[in-house]
């Protein structure tokens, strides 16, 4: 074969001294065919090292192995962990995931949405992002979605998430039990459900103990490092001192940590430092970070799961995921 070309069922055909439609019959599983034709076939095929398509394969029998995966930053570690599960959880099966970015902007997420829904998928898993809740049940009514990150009203049975309250809640009452009461928190992005979330519990543990709101304390990120840089940069030239911070994400702690660093402030020892997520890095900061533990693998593995459930017909039975807390060396007693 020319260097370059693409392989066809034709060409195999040839080789094997068979019809195309026997070629077919033999990829496809469909009808059974003579044992010596079906071994020309296969033989033929490792000869020309012929890789079929999986959308063409789906088509041909009039359903696909295609589950289509709609993220919102591929790059980033947290979503990495999420799609990571997702892979791990569609292995032995007949499924795999193309992957699809939405970048946090709509118009970004109903097209990367409509690319995955043109590969003709037997189901779609959504992680986050901002397209409306009625859109994402108007697509289930067509397909299997599940839903990752995110609550969506009446759709709660296809919703993988952590308590991000709780979570928030109990990253701020630790802080408080080592004797911090000035606080500072670094949000998320203020559209998003899991910001709003963390923010209150923050607020309830800090009102359950008694210790009154600052809102001087409190800095809008990005859950980018680069906004948790610039978070500290503000609460520095402002005039409420702090002794804590708890940030909504490992990456914008490791962003207020670097600035901390900038400025000659050591984290425990002058400023305490907690994230959320327990990323794969943040066991190996300095000072390993304490932060709160989503189980992001286990919730891609059970996404996975679920999706395979719908298709199948069975209800998705996805588990309840609590946060947890995991103590380092970024958080310490409160001397002042």
């Amino acid at each position: 074969m020319t260097a370059g070309k693409r392989i066809t069922i034709h060409d195999i055909a040839r080789h094997a001294g068979v019809s195309p439609s026997t070629v077919s019959r033999v990829l496809n599983n469909t009808t059974p065919v003579a044992e010596d034709k079906r071994l020309a076939v296969t033989a033929a095929i490792r000869r020309l090292n012929y890789r079929p398509s999986i959308v063409a394969q789906g088509l041909a029998r009039g359903t696909s192995t295609v589950i289509g995966v709609l993220t919102q930053d591929i790059a980033s570690p947290f979503y990495g962990e999420i799609l990571r599960g997702i892979e791990y959880g569609l292995r032995g099966s007949v499924y795999h995931p193309i992957f699809a970015n939405g970048n946090w902007r709509l118009q970004e997420e109903h097209d990367a949405l409509q690319i995955l829904r043109s590969r003709q998928p037997e189901g779609i898993i959504l992680l986050g992002g901002n397209i409306p809740d009625a859109e994402i049940r108007a697509v289930a009514e067509q397909l299997p979605v599940v839903v990752v990150g995110r609550h969506i009203t009446g759709f709660e049975r296809h919703c993988v998430r952590v308590d991000d309250f709780q979570g928030a809640y109990l990253a701020t009452r630790h802080l408080i039990e080592l004797g911090h009461r000035r606080i500072a928190h670094i949000t998320g992005i203020p559209s998003h459900q899991d910001t709003l979330d963390r923010q209150a519990g923050y607020e309830h543990a800090l009102h359950e103990a008694n210790i009154p709101l600052n809102t001087e304390l409190i800095i809008e990120g990005t859950f980018q490092e680069q906004s948790g840089m610039l978070a500290v940069e503000t609460l520095l030239m402002r005039a409420s001192p702090f002794t804590a911070i708890f940030a909504a994400n490992d990456q914008m702690a490791y962003g207020a940590r670097l600035a901390l660093y900038r400025r000659g402030i050591r984290v425990p020892e002058d400023v305490s430092l907690v994230g959320f997520d327990n990323l794969p890095g943040s066991a190996f900061t300095t000072p390993p970070l304490t932060t709160v533990r989503q189980p992001t693998v286990e919730m891609g593995t059970a996404a996975a799961s679920a999706i395979l459930s719908l298709i199948s017909g069975a209800p998705p039975d996805l588990p309840h995921f609590a946060p947890e807390l995991i103590i380092r060396e970024s958080a310490s007693l409160c001397w002042r």
